[in-house]
């Protein structure tokens, strides 16, 4: 049964906390980059120069290289040093996938998912071995056939939660339609008829309200 839960982290114990403390205004954002050597991490909430001489002073940081930029935040390439505490890492080796992470205010929110509720308690735990100060904020369970709840079929369902683990919806996308679809083991035109249907039906049951959750409509034959 799948369980998501978001775990906040002291910062302080965890790698770039160096960083979050000498420039606390800044604000940092995890996604997948492909062809990345690490995290690709974007920093906003201070300027460029500063965030950079912060990833310099920073020990946790072993190399960054800028990758790109939009308005006022800049995506890096951050590698981590062997011996710093990578909450990702973490996260990989219990068995989870991270579906957001963001830091600011001198602490992680990370959002995670995982297959086994007994998972997450094994992060849990781990955190606090490591002597990470590290709460737990939600923990909710997926159970099967939840994707009815909201007028999805259980393959709409899962292209969208495959759509968000793989940053089809972020600003830069970080994986094409294309690429998308070799991980689902569809052609790119099911999934693009996949995913309309699927945006349809969200906006009929969560915001016209024309149709009730769980009830079939034709947009469900994918």
């Amino acid at each position: 049964m799948t369980t998501v839960v978001t775990f906040e982290v002291s910062a302080a114990d965890t790698a770039l906390g160096d960083l979050l403390a000498s420039a606390p205004s800044a604000v940092c954002e995890v996604e997948q980059v492909i062809a990345s050597r690490g995290h690709g991490i974007w920093f906003a909430g201070a300027e460029r120069d500063r965030i950079e001489r912060a990833l310099d002073e920073d020990t946790s940081v072993a190399s960054y290289g800028r990758l790109s930029s939009l308005d006022d935040r800049w995506l890096y390439d951050v590698t981590f040093a062997e011996d710093a505490l990578d909450v990702f890492d973490l996260v990989a080796a219990a068995g989870g996938a991270v579906l957001s992470a963001t830091a600011e205010d001198g602490a992680w929110s990370l959002e995670i998912r995982f297959a086994d509720r007994e998972d997450a308690s094994g992060l849990y735990d781990r955190f606090a071995e490591l002597d990470a100060d590290a709460t737990l904020v939600r923990l909710s369970t997926v159970a099967e056939g939840a994707h009815a709840e909201y007028g999805l079929t259980e393959k709409q369902y899962e292209a969208l939660l495959a759509a968000l683990e793989h940053g089809y919806f972020t600003i830069p996308r970080e994986t094409s339609m294309e690429e998308l679809a070799d991980v689902l083991d569809v052609s790119h035109q099911a999934l693009s008829e996949r995913l309309r249907r699927a945006y349809r039906a969200l906006v009929l049951t969560e915001l016209d309200g024309t149709a009730a959750p769980g009830t079939p409509t034709i947009d469900q034959a994918v």
